[in-house]
């Protein structure tokens, strides 16, 4: 998400660079359209500071009418993959996890079954099932994998303006989903405290002979100064430690900030001070109740990924890539992907692709663990 302050150094630090118009994308003439969907991304290296810089193990194609958010990963009988939502064109973009390459693209605009309106957070569960937040539509959308089959749709009766989700099973059959809606007054004003209390909403999903039930289980947020999200999008779960944590996009006071599963402020944030942008996308590498919260600091030039140690909230490192900017989603797997035998972290680039990096060396440049031993 990119609030009116941060599109517009954006949209200048792009026109600085002489890569694309400043205006709204959806607007591009229909002269210069095919020019401007092939333009190449700005290839900014990061600030003379500590920061180490990671070459990507690959950028995918870069497509600026797409943009691109996401993603999520997808282990598929034919090989690993990346799913990534295209919110300008309303589809689906599926990448090969290995190479970059674009597999295919998925849906189209509409309001009915299996069609899109705005897609933006995406997930996939069980590398059987796809989630799908639609912005635009004020719901979730549920696909049957390989197939992208539609099984249905949840939460259009309480989403007022739908972001980003994450989800876990706490029991067998049923899926606990988190859902942050990032409502908003006239004017696209934020709420005062006393309205922060629904900014997530939790359901409870279940498929059963091919048929999706739902229902809502929870709303929550707080609505004191201190534990309040007043901008919202990116929400990352920790079943294991019973805890969420969810990015505090407000430019003002941006950092992240941890909740108990049933919606309780603990009290303790994390990234103040070191996110100096706009926090966004959030990943978790795990080793059993271990391991490392990777935090984005969002910039159209300075782009960083921090990491912090998930039980006590210190700053372990950082890292920005050669190329990558600009990231709202992204995505982790520990698994291997190709050659990358340490797993993989992947990142929306520029609104217009996506990029990979190594965990390896990831771990490398920051002091982080490469593997969760035995």
């Amino acid at each position: 998400m990119h609030s009116t302050r941060h599109l517009t150094s954006t949209v200048c630090a792009l026109v600085a660079a002489a890569l694309v118009a400043c205006g709204d994308k959806s607007q591009v003439d229909s002269e210069d359209a095919a020019d401007k969907r092939t333009a190449a991304a700005p290839k900014v290296l990061a600030t003379s500071d500590s920061v180490p810089v990671i070459a990507e193990a690959w950028v995918s194609a870069v497509d600026t009418l797409d943009n691109v958010d996401g993603p999520a990963i997808w282990f598929s009988a034919e090989g690993p993959r990346v799913i990534a939502s295209a919110k300008a064109t309303d589809v689906l973009i599926v990448y090969d996890a290995v190479t970059g390459a674009t597999i295919r693209r998925v849906g189209k605009k509409g309001k009915g079954t299996g069609e899109l309106d705005r897609p933006n957070g995406v997930l996939v569960v069980g590398d059987s099932m796809l989630l799908v937040v639609e912005r635009d539509n004020h719901r979730v959308q549920a696909f049957s994998l390989p197939a992208f089959t539609p099984l249905g749709t949840f939460g259009d009766a309480d989403l007022k303006n739908p972001y980003g989700l994450a989800a876990y099973a706490p029991n067998t059959g049923t899926l606990r989903v988190y859902v942050t809606d990032n409502y908003e007054q006239p004017e696209d004003s934020v709420p005062p405290l006393s309205e922060l209390g629904r900014r997530v909403r939790v359901y409870d999903v279940a498929v059963r002979s091919g048929k999706l039930s739902s229902s809502l289980v929870n709303s929550f947020g707080d609505t004191t100064a201190a534990g309040a999200i007043r901008i919202t999008e990116s929400i990352q779960l920790d079943p294991a430690n019973k805890l969420l944590v969810i990015a505090e996009e407000d430019e003002t006071d941006t950092q992240v900030k941890e909740y108990t599963l049933d919606g309780r402020f603990t009290g303790r944030t994390f990234g103040k001070g070191l996110i100096t942008q706009q926090a966004e996308g959030i990943a978790l590498w795990q080793c059993g109740t271990r391991g490392y919260w990777v935090v984005t600091d969002q910039g159209p030039v300075v782009n960083t990924f921090h990491l912090f140690d998930r039980e006590t909230l210190t700053h372990v490192g950082a890292f920005r890539g050669k190329v990558t900017n600009t990231t709202d989603g992204v995505a982790l797997t520990q698994r291997a992907v190709g050659p990358y035998t340490d797993g993989v972290f992947f990142t929306a680039h520029f609104d217009a692709a996506i990029s990979a990096f190594s965990w390896t060396e990831i771990a490398k440049a920051t002091g982080a663990r490469s593997a969760c031993a035995a």
